[in-house]
């Protein structure tokens, strides 16, 4: 079959086969969704099912873009199709103190190799693309907090607000964020070229003592909205981590007082997808930003 004549009843084993063009010698379901096959001649790939076209055509964009700047190891994509991703399978390892300053100094590398612009997508992938099972529209801009507040914030309060799991007299409090984001964001920086979903679940402490990437939501956007979510879900020797990130390219001063402005964006998410927690995590992070920045006008 060739990669457009699959339907959605086509299994892993034969996804695997038709989109790397070798045959499959076994097969392991890890979930629903995700599946470990091995080809002939041993070598083991990873078969994800993808939620529709634009999923798995953002996540093989976003891969392949990560994997260009030559920086944070990512699995190679064999192929992908509307409903079907074909990679590597990443050997697990331990998450080391070593292992953990290199990533932190591949990461900010990989921030370094930059984006053509804010809310660029990675070359081939759409527009309308997803973090996680949320829609993420790649819209471009110039100017970060604008940009920010219109793309990644107001997108997913609206929706909480609209199904009740944020009140009305509580989105005032992350409007209030947006609107003085200008003053808030700290010095304007050159577009980064973002993994987008950095929690900790999607960094594999491999066996060859490196970390590698997968599941992004690739996009060009600020870098600390990266290491903020990385803190936000943890992340094993994240002082380590960060660490290697200093010695490579330095946060601009203050970077620890905007985590929570950066955090704004997946704990939105996170609320619209599974509820109230986040939606009363996003709200205290809102009003600390507000309350360091009150701090700063007083300094």
């Amino acid at each position: 079959m060739t990669p457009g004549s699959a339907g959605p009843g086509e299994d892993p084993r034969a996804a695997a086969a038709r989109l790397t063009g070798c045959p499959v010698t076994n097969e392991r379901r890890l979930d629903a969704t995700l599946s470990e096959v091995t080809l002939d001649g041993g070598h083991m790939v990873m078969v994800k099912r993808g939620d529709g076209p634009a999923a798995t055509q953002a996540e093989a964009a976003g891969l392949r873009w990560l994997a260009d700047a030559g920086t944070v190891r990512v699995p190679e994509v064999h192929g992908h199709d509307r409903h079907w991703l074909v990679m590597d399978r990443v050997p697990p390892g331990a998450p080391t103190p070593a292992a953990a300053v290199r990533f932190g100094r591949e990461l900010a590398a990989l921030h370094a190799s930059g984006a053509p612009e804010l809310g660029a997508p990675p070359p081939g992938g759409p527009v309308d693309a997803y973090i996680g099972l949320a829609p993420m529209r790649n819209t471009p801009g110039t100017d970060w907090p604008g940009w920010y507040a219109e793309h990644r914030v107001l997108p997913y309060l609206r929706p909480a607000v609209d199904d009740g799991t944020i009140r009305s007299a509580e989105a005032a409090v992350i409007e209030r964020v947006c609107e003085r984001l200008p003053e808030l964001a700290g010095p304007a920086e050159p577009p980064a070229r973002l993994h987008g979903d950095l929690w900790n679940g999607n960094v594999l402490w491999a066996a060859d003592g490196h970390a590698w990437l997968i599941d992004p939501a690739a996009h060009g956007g600020h870098r600390e909205t990266d290491l903020a979510m990385l803190r936000l879900f943890g992340c094993p020797h994240l002082d380590l981590v960060l660490g290697g990130y200093q010695e490579t390219t330095p946060l601009a001063d203050g970077w620890t007082d905007r985590v929570g402005l950066h955090q704004l964006f997946p704990l939105l998410v996170h609320t619209v997808l599974f509820g109230r927690s986040y939606a009363e995590q996003a709200l205290t992070a809102a009003r600390s930003a507000i309350e360091q920045g009150r701090g700063k006008r007083t300094d």
